[in-house]
Order: structure tokens, then C-alpha cells, then sequence
């Protein structure tokens, strides 16, 4: 499997993690989601009173830069990492 196909299926495994997975990593996952497929960002920063948006948005603005084609190969090893790490219900 090449690197767009495993991008897009642990694309779509994130949309299935389990509610015990944190914010920091969900928000490390879409900001690097977010510079695989749009680049670098190109809107201005949420207002203060939109703290999720904010967050989310300051995610994005992390991984900006010249590292930006990396992108899809850290999202895929973090979504792995996450994975691995997250515990397994018994009656999964």
C-alpha cells in the first residue's frame, strides 16, 4: 500500500477513535490532517471567545513550514502511535 492509501485509511480510523482518546492528540492529528490536505494556513486566527476553533486552528498553525510534506507520513505513525497506545475494551 502506498503512502496516499495509507493516509486516507487512517484518515478515516481517526473519525472512529474512541472517546477516551484525548484533546491533545486529536488536536495533534488535525493539525497535521489539516497540513496534509490544505497546506499551510490560510485564514486568520479564531477570536477568543471561539476556544475550539482557536484550538483547532493553533493545531494547524504548529505544523506549518517547511516540514509540510512530511505531513502525511507523521499523521499515519501518530494515528499508529495512537492507536497502539489507546486501551482495548474487553468486549471489543
Amino acid at each position: 500500500m502506498g503512502l496516499q492509501e495509507d493516509f486516507e485509511e487512517y484518515a478515516e480510523k481517526v473519525k472512529t477513535l474512541p472517546e477516551s482518546t484525548s484533546n491533545e492528540d486529536k488536536l495533534i492529528l488535525y493539525g497535521l490532517y489539516k497540513q496534509a490536505t490544505v497546506g499551510d494556513v490560510n485564514t486568520s486566527r479564531p477570536g477568543i471567545f471561539a476556544q475550539r476553533d482557536r484550538a483547532k486552528w493553533d493545531a494547524w498553525k504548529a505544523v506549518e513550514g517547511p516540514y509540510a510534506s512530511l505531513c502525511p507520513y507523521i499523521t499515519v505513525s501518530s494515528c499508529l502511535s495512537i492507536l497502539i497506545l489507546l486501551p482495548v475494551s474487553p468486549c471489543s
